[in-house]
This record gives structure tokens, sequence and C-alpha cells, in this order.
């Protein structure tokens, strides 16, 4: 993929610990106004999958704005508070994207 404003993306995905789904999903909600402020971040979407599992999923230009963002302040804040909000550690994958649309 060339010139691609979404090659690279992240995956992650988060168990609530037992009682604390709607404090994850408020973290992750909050977490927006992080993402926008993040520098080579293309998307970024906070997912819920059902009653207790979430995830987020955004996407990069490159590798260096992917790897910035797993160091960045919303890993930081949800693995300081990773004890309290989730049940087991969150599972990130790096996955390639094949091909995204963008709408202006």
């Amino acid at each position: 993929m060339s010139e691609s404003k979404s090659e690279y993306a992240l995956l992650a995905r988060f168990e609530a610990a037992a009682g604390e789904e709607a404090a994850l999903a408020d973290f992750l909600t909050a977490s927006l106004e992080a993402a926008r402020e993040e520098p080579g971040m293309t998307t970024w979407f906070a997912l819920r999958f059902d009653e207790s599992s979430f995830g987020i999923f955004d996407t990069f230009p490159d590798q260096t704005g992917r790897q910035a963002h797993l160091e960045g302040e919303i890993a930081q804040a949800l693995l300081a508070d990773e004890d309290d909000l989730l049940a087991d550690e969150p599972t990130i994958e790096r996955v390639d994207v094949l091909a995204a649309m963008h709408a202006d």
C-alpha cells in the first residue's frame, strides 16, 4: 500500500474486571480527547464487543506513529489503572491494513 493514511494499525482487546464495565467504558470514551491530540494517528475507535469485552482499533501512516502510540498517554493511563479496571492483561496486536476508505 503506498501513501496510505492508515497502513499500520493496532487492535487492543480488554476484559473489564467484574463490576468495572461502566468504568472501563467511561475511561475509553474519555480517551477520545487524548487520541485527538496525539500526533501520528489517523483513526481511533473505542469498541465494545459485549457487556464486559472492549477494545481500541487505531491506525497510523507509519510504524513510528504506531510505536509512539504504544508509549503514549492513553496506553500509560490504561496501564496505570489496569489492576482496577481489567480482569487480565490487555491483548494488543499489531496489524496491517490491507484497504481503507477515509471520507473527508
